[in-house]
């Protein structure tokens, strides 16, 4: 094969799973509002994530060996933690949420999560530069739009509230992911997180008296919850390990605002969702100041640091 030719196959490739993550992980929210039509919100997410964990431990074992899999008792804990905050607490939140909000203003709240990360780099005295900050004030005052007027649609202050929650809680998992032991490996932390965030929300589920009936699960609701499995949780999780490996990072970071985009669209086109103006205005706000932190931190890492930057975490859904 030439130099071109395998050039022209890896643009190809890395546009096809750029597409993956862009198209997968922004339907993931719709996903979730079909599961908990007739499955509770918190074992669905149990469901979800045991099964990936197990599906994704025994594809790593059967294609590398058990030696991928090797990892010390803190690298499993700090997996485990990070497994909890970003899928127990962050993605559980989501799907609760979604019983009171559409699923296209989850998405744009949930957007806010790389303007946490910057307020929390302060907490560790890294100051973040001016148009940083300028993308994080743009940002919240999208949110701050969204969140006092419900983007004038038929929701409520719960639902927003648990949302905002999830997105600081995910904010946090991927802020420590980086700071604290993790598995060498990428897929068997990623196994790790979601055994221990799908153990989480099975205990909190049970705990708050959801119980699991398949007489009346939908064959609709059966069929999401398969999606996010394969698709959300194994397919477009693998499509983003192989980009930050094969991609720019400042192409791959730009899922953080296409995600969105894609879910407000799909909640319109497939449920009906309402998309009023101010919903849209504050939306693109949002967006605007995501993209204007993304960009900006990603050209401030292209200079040589002394110590290695982090990088981006997967969508909270």
């Amino acid at each position: 094969m030439s130099p071109n030719a395998a050039d022209k196959r890896t643009s190809l490739l890395v546009w096809g799973a750029l597409g993956i993550v862009y198209v997968v992980w922004g339907s993931t929210y719709l996903a979730i509002m079909i599961v908990i039509e007739t499955i509770p919100p918190l074992l669905s997410g149990a469901m979800r994530f045991t099964t990936a964990a197990l599906v994704l431990t025994a594809v790593l074992a059967a294609l590398r060996g058990r030696t991928a899999l090797r990892m010390t008792l803190r690298q499993a804990g700090g997996a485990a933690l990070v497994g909890l905050l970003l899928l127990t607490a962050g993605n559980g939140m989501v799907s609760v949420a979604e019983q009171h909000i559409s699923s296209g203003l989850a998405a744009l709240l949930v957007a806010s999560t790389p303007l946490w990360l910057v307020v929390l780099r302060f907490t560790v005295r890294d100051r973040p530069g001016l148009l940083t900050l300028a993308g994080v004030l743009v940002g919240f005052g999208g949110v701050a739009v969204l969140s006092l007027t419900g983007g004038s649609g038929a929701s409520d202050g719960t639902g927003i509230t648990i949302i905002l929650l999830a997105s600081v809680s995910w904010s946090i998992g991927s802020f420590i992911s980086s700071r604290i032991p993790m598995p060498p490996n990428p897929f068997a932390a990623s196994a790790v997180e979601m055994a221990a965030g799908g153990a989480g929300l099975l205990l909190i589920g049970l705990a708050a008296g959801e119980r699991l009936d398949p007489a009346v699960v939908s064959g609709r609701s059966w069929g999401a919850l398969a999606y996010l499995v394969v698709m959300g949780s194994l397919v477009a999780f693998t499509s983003y390990v192989w980009l930050l490996g094969n991609a720019p990072i400042s192409l791959v970071s730009t899922y953080a605002y296409v995600n969105p985009v894609v879910a407000v669209a799909l909640g319109a086109l497939v449920l009906g969702e309402p998309v009023t103006g101010s919903m849209a205005v504050a939306g693109l706000v949002i967006v605007v100041g995501v993209a204007l932190v993304v960009s900006t931190e990603r050209r401030r890492k292209a200079v040589p640091a002394a110590e290695p930057e982090p990088e981006p975490e997967p969508s909270a859904a």
